[in-house]
């Protein structure tokens, strides 16, 4: 990659990371906040779902903001926002007002997905868009372990508050290190051979196309949702480790899929596209491996398993954007990718408390069993959208204007 995109990539990698950081640490701090206002389990998990809400509600205004006014205003904006939520959840006086306020919390950074991606798509060539993509994704993993390292830290001095409110400082690090650094959009990806044309947000937005990998995003966030939440308490409840031990395990998960994250990405760039060549094979090794998983006589089996998934599903991560972002011209980036996140936080909405209802209703193997539905639905969408750029462009007549040049690429359209 070149410079600009290396520094777009550290930029929004860093950012990324404290934004996983900021929305992690209220997992380990529900204990105490339950106990602080005197809150049921239910209630508690209000607090987390009011969270997703928010922050799936806003995955498309986000993309659409972005677009119009530029993605590096709009990451600025929140960034800022939700740094000062973060801090005004240690001010929370009830239990309505850390509703409230986590709510607000997740508006401002369901905005910031659609500006990161619009932001690296101006400062990044097409060809390589993927690559970049992969390799800013794989901060959530490092925003998870240090939210958990953190948190621990931090609980174990300190109260809850005095930890929302040490956090809160490092969004305004991210803040004046983009305003400072992010370096100028690429000129000839403002020029490139891929133009907005007139009504393109709207038409992208009504595309059964864009739909599609929206669904495949959904798929694929059915594994990812189904496994974080639910794993610890399986590993405890089925095999009786210790909560500590239970949540070391997910480390090897987690960094596997960072990994595979990045690999999906750069495969996804040599493909020039074409998600069925990644996502047909590591969705059905998925299927097997969910079948497989609870039905382990032992936890150190389980944790294996379980990272062998999380490495074949990561490889799938990048390829549900990697069509639509290496087609569409830069200003049309946030708008695409808030409309697959929005299918991504669906999922983190619905597939968790679905999983509950089954493993009360039935069973955690009928649970576990019940997530191959993600693999199942991934390959059927894969299977119906484009797979390359001119495929792709050939559903967008009206959303893009060609000139007389191409962007250089062997899938690019031809006048």
């Amino acid at each position: 990659m070149r410079k600009t995109t290396r520094i777009t990539v550290a930029l929004l990698f860093v950012a990324w990371t404290i934004d996983y950081v900021d929305r992690q640490v209220i997992n380990l701090a529900l204990p105490s906040i339950g106990e602080t206002f005197g809150l049921s389990h239910g209630e508690r998990g209000l607090i987390i779902s009011a969270f997703f809400a928010a922050y799936a509600l806003f995955q498309i205004p986000g993309g659409i903001l972005s677009d119009r006014f530029g993605g590096v205003r709009i990451a600025c904006l929140a960034v800022m926002l939700w740094s000062g939520f973060t801090g005004l959840t240690a001010a929370a006086w009830s239990f309505g007002a850390l509703l409230a306020v986590r709510c607000f919390f997740g508006a401002a950074q369901g905005m910031f997905p659609g500006a990161a991606l619009n932001t690296l798509g101006a400062r990044s060539a097409p060809a390589e868009r993927n690559t970049a993509n992969g390799w800013v994704q794989s901060s959530n993993a490092v925003g998870t372990l240090l939210a958990g390292l953190l948190a621990s830290a931090l609980l174990s001095s300190w109260d809850w508050r005095a930890m929302f409110a040490a956090v809160s400082v490092l969004g305004l690090v991210a803040l004046v290190a983009i305003r400072r650094w992010m370096p100028p959009p690429l000129p000839e990806v403002q020029t490139g051979a891929v133009r907005k044309a007139r009504g393109a947000t709207s038409t992208l937005l009504r595309s059964p196309v864009m739909w599609g990998f929206a669904l495949m995003f959904f798929a694929y966030d059915v594994v990812v949702w189904g496994l974080n939440s639910w794993s610890a308490s399986y590993l405890v409840e089925r095999y009786r480790v210790p909560i500590s031990q239970a949540g070391l395990a997910a480390i090897g998960p987690t960094v596997a899929a960072a990994v595979c994250a990045i690999v999906g990405g750069r495969l996804s760039d040599r493909f020039r596209g074409r998600p069925r060549r990644i996502i047909v094979p590591a969705m059905t090794a998925v299927a097997a491996l969910l079948f497989l998983l609870p039905r382990l006589p032992s936890a150190t089996l389980f944790v294996v398993c379980g990272t062998a998934l999380s490495a074949a599903a990561g490889l799938c991560y990048i390829p549900c954007f990697s069509v639509p972002l290496r087609s569409l011209p830069a200003n049309l980036n946030g708008v695409a990718a808030g409309l697959i996140l929005f299918g991504g936080q669906l999922s983190g909405i619905i597939t968790p408390a679905v999983v509950g209802y089954v493993v009360d209703r039935y069973s955690y193997t009928a649970a576990l069993t019940m997530l191959i539905v993600g693999p199942v639905l991934a390959i059927l969408a894969v299977l119906c959208v484009p797979q390359t750029t001119k495929s792709f462009l050939a559903r967008f007549s009206t959303v893009t204007r060609l000139p007389e040049h191409t962007d250089g690429h062997a899938d690019a359209p031809r006048p």
